[in-house]
């Protein structure tokens, strides 16, 4: 049995009509209770889900539809769901007169009144409506994000397209995550602030790669959704090219990760060439996809979530690295590697930055000397006949570290320090001494990097050495990768985005909320200023009399 009525003229948004009706559905008397607004989208999902009542035909978009299934005929069952209902609703009234003075509007001019400085609009009401809603932010000059879902294809291209024009952004339709300058939107995970920028058209794909960030002790500074359908053929990444300007532009952001569901092919085209004309490097990952290379210029493909934070993390320690160190460009990078195998890789992965060929001899040691760079070996048989391996004994690595004085031509030198039984008593104290001795001699800077191998249990104590290094200036990073990532960021002269005017929205947000209140209090209790917009239909849905209101308005 389907029984039903209708509470006129008593909006409210989906999410507490939905948790409405699974505590009504609760109740032993009855099989289920579907509370909906009366909107057309929903009757349709009335009549497909076989709720539908014949009542429901008179109520408009303002009026709550409610139905209830029983197994057998029981009348009385109405006045139970409808006590029960009250008591819901009075619940919610109650909560959101008891949250800490939130700021309230029933017209839209009255919240643009109360926040003035509103700089973007949160739509969360049904999605047959949030157009509408959207195009009056954007001609206020309101930056939008659009967490509501259904919105036809053509209005998101209309919405788009006059933002871009606008200088605005759209974030959506069906964006569920955001944070802007530390304001949580929508669905948003609390971030530490850092230099690392998000794009995402993945709301989910967003939140794992922030939270990764976080996990690998690096911080946020933005994320900005794009909705599911922003690289598709039909929007042509509209809002995703406004995105990367954004944050190529901002002071706070110094690496982009970038994160979509599988774009169309013309878009994901367009959209590397627009990362490849910043100044900045860019982590892109496409899912469903598998990057056939690692590397297209500054832009950086990854294969999955975890790879995409890792690149990012990594990309960023390089970044911080370099602004502490002075300018190098146009130099050539040595490296005098104790540890063989240290020193092939660091050839392998300097060639693979430079495009440069490894030796394929390796005589004397040498792993790569090309274009002014050069990776020696000193653990090879020339330099240990007669000798001590320099891990044994450092003497050889602090003659050839001495040379570096009369070589003003080369701003970086590359090391490796390497513990345990067997080394040196102490490597770090005689790369340091030798480094003084060059740059008593030397007018030229010289920046020097070092990896270290070994654990705080050996006997030299991994973090007394590091200590020892950072005390006299030498960059100490965790991996090779970051070391030669490091050395050819120093000395290659950096290229200049395209001039892009700083967006402002970036400096902070202040939201105008429509649609779901708990949106409207997460912001106020991260205290971004917020004004929740009770949105409701005009005309209570009739779209004649609403379109004759405002023309009358």
């Amino acid at each position: 049995m389907i029984y039903a009525f209708i509470k006129k003229g008593s909006f409210q948004d989906s999410v507490s009509l939905m948790i409405i009706s699974r505590k009504l559905s609760e109740r032993p008397e009855v099989d289920q209770v579907s509370v909906m607004m009366g909107t057309p989208a929903n009757k349709s999902m009335l009549e497909s889900t076989g709720f539908w009542h014949p009542d429901f035909a008179e109520a408009t978009p303002n009026d709550i539809c409610v139905a209830v299934r029983t197994q057998e005929a029981q009348p009385e069952i109405l006045d139970l769901i409808r006590e029960q209902l009250e008591k819901e609703l009075s619940a919610i009234a109650n909560a959101s007169g008891s949250s800490t003075q939130l700021v309230k509007a029933r017209r839209w001019e009255s919240a643009c009144q109360k926040l003035p400085d509103a700089n973007l609009l949160l739509v969360s009401v049904a999605g047959e409506y949030a157009a509408g809603v959207a195009k009056e932010g954007l001609l206020a000059n309101k930056s939008v994000m659009l967490f509501s879902d259904n919105v036809p294809l053509e209005q998101e291209v209309e919405l788009k397209t006059l933002a871009r024009e606008k200088g605005l952004i759209v974030m959506g339709p069906d964006c569920g995550t955001a944070m802007i300058a530390g304001s949580p939107l929508a669905f948003a995970n609390v971030l530490p602030q850092g230099g690392i920028g998000v794009i995402g058209a993945s709301g989910t794909g967003i939140q794992e790669i922030t939270s990764q960030v976080a996990l690998h002790q690096q911080g946020i500074s933005h994320a900005i959704g794009l909705g599911g359908r922003d690289l598709s053929a039909e929007v042509g990444g509209i809002s995703a090219l406004t995105a990367l300007e954004m944050l190529a532009a901002d002071s706070a952001t110094q690496v982009i990760a970038f994160v979509s569901k599988p774009p169309s092919p013309q878009v994901r085209a367009r959209i590397i060439a627009a990362m490849q004309k910043q100044n900045k490097p860019v982590v892109a990952l496409f899912l469903g996809s598998r990057a056939e290379q690692r590397r297209e210029g500054n832009v950086w493909l990854a294969n999955s979530l975890a790879d995409a934070a890792q690149l990012a993390v990594l990309l960023m320690r390089v970044a911080q690295q370099r602004q502490s160190q002075p300018q190098v460009a146009g130099k050539g990078i040595y490296g005098l590697y104790a540890g063989g195998t240290l020193a092939a890789e660091a050839a392998m992965l300097l060639s693979a930055h430079l495009e440069v060929p490894v030796s394929d001899s390796h005589a004397d040691g040498v792993m790569l000397e090309a274009g002014g760079h050069r990776i020696v070996d000193l653990g090879d048989d020339s330099y240990t006949l007669g000798r001590p391996h320099p891990m044994i004994d450092p003497t050889t690595r602090s003659i050839e570290i001495e040379k570096l004085a009369a070589m003003p031509e080369v701003g970086v030198l590359l090391l490796d320090v390497v513990l345990g039984y067997g080394a040196c008593a102490d490597p770090a104290g005689a790369v340091v001494e030798a480094i003084e001795q060059v740059r008593r001699k030397r007018v030229a800077p010289l920046v020097v990097i070092a990896t270290m191998t070994g654990t705080d249990a050996d006997p030299q104590g991994r973090s007394e050495q590091i200590a020892i290094l950072r005390d006299a200036g030498v960059a100490v990073v965790e991996t090779l990768e970051e070391a030669t990532l490091l050395a050819v960021s120093l000395t290659q002269h950096q290229p200049q985005s395209e001039s892009t005017a700083h967006n402002p929205l970036l400096d902070g947000v202040q939201v105008i909320n429509a649609g779901l209140r708990s949106f409207a209090l997460d912001l106020q209790s991260s205290g971004t200023p917020v004004v929740h917009y009770q949105w409701a239909p005009v005309a209570g849905g009739n779209a004649r009399l609403a379109s004759l209101l405002k023309q009358l308005h």
